[in-house]
């Protein structure tokens, strides 16, 4: 039976692709927002520091909220899954790839210019979706690709204008490069994952860990672990709870039914959206330049949707 037959005899997919779609859109507004609740909090603690806070605050919300789910009795959340190797080798790389993807963006910033650092970022859909060509095995059709092609140049008109090539800034790039990498491996790590583990899970394993690996990097080069101040604590727990929590959450929950390469596109929304938030509170201008690139990403994202390539089959009793 072909995806087409599957889809026509099945009304209620249109559902199954749409509410997780609809999810990661949601999932890019709360991430849109870590810039400004990362601002904040820098005015305390250095970016090591704001890391280690946002980990461990989150972890806090999702153990309680783990606890919550096991009072109530959720079966999800009060089953018991049995943890193999592969498994816990799995939950650990995708730790390692998130921590090593925030932590190389954080530093890249104190390395090069912000449109450097965001361009060189925002090709995270590129890397998924060679990845999963070079190490899944997984096909891509022509529309998929050409979707993926289209958003890219979008993403990149909207950041060539400020973008400096300077070999005093090459260290901050190739870590925003990396960054890049890194993200693009956590988001096939964790479609991986989703076939067996909760979101819950997942967010936990990553926040416990990252949180450990950071820790160390903040005593050995910061002042100051923990905000002084009642805004301070407020950025950090905003940041844990907004886009750690919701945003992380809902990426990953989106990563059960849509594919890495097609979430890792979705986020190039991401610097379209924070662009037009500036437009709107800070009255920002917008060239023509960059409401041309909106579009074109938007195209792109279109085309990268309607392929057959953007979701996975939906499983019997999905």
């Amino acid at each position: 039976m072909t995806f087409k037959l599957s889809q026509a005899k099945q009304p209620w997919r249109l559902s199954a692709e749409l509410f997780p779609f609809l999810a990661m859109l949601a999932a890019i507004v709360a991430l849109s927002l870590a810039a400004i609740f990362i601002k904040l909090s820098e005015r305390e603690l250095g970016p090591f520091a704001t890391i280690f806070n946002r980990f461990w605050v989150a972890y806090i919300v999702l153990w309680v909220w783990h606890e919550w789910e096991s009072l109530r009795g959720s079966k999800e959340a009060v089953k018991e899954i049995e943890y193999t190797q592969r498994d816990q080798g799995l939950l650990v790389a995708a730790a390692l790839m998130f921590w090593g993807c925030i932590a190389l963006w954080a530093w890249s910033l104190t390395r090069t210019e912000v449109a450097n650092s965001t361009l060189l970022h925002n090709l995270t859909p590129l890397f998924t979706t060679l990845g999963g060509w070079l190490l899944l095995q997984q096909r891509f059709d022509r529309r998929f690709v050409v979707g993926l092609v289209v958003a890219i140049i979008g993403a990149v008109a909207l950041s060539v204008g400020d973008f400096q090539v300077s070999t005093s800034h090459l260290t901050g790039d190739l870590a925003s490069l990396l960054s890049a990498v890194f993200s693009a491996a956590n988001l096939m790590i964790i479609e991986r994952l989703r076939a067996k583990f909760s979101v819950n899970t997942i967010l936990q394993w990553c926040c416990f860990w990252g949180a450990i690996w950071t820790l160390p990097v903040v005593l050995l080069t910061e002042d100051r672990l923990f905000p002084v101040s009642a805004s301070g604590w407020l950025s950090v727990i905003c940041l844990a709870i907004v886009c750690q929590v919701l945003g992380q959450g809902l990426q990953a929950f989106s990563l059960k039914r849509l594919s890495s390469g097609l979430v890792g596109i979705l986020l190039l929304l991401d610097p379209v959206l924070a662009a037009l938030t500036a437009w709107v509170l800070f009255a920002e201008s917008l060239t023509l330049l960059k409401w041309t690139a909106f579009f074109v990403v938007l195209l792109g994202v279109y085309l990268a949707k309607s392929s057959d390539a953007a979701t996975h089959p939906v499983e019997e009793g999905a």
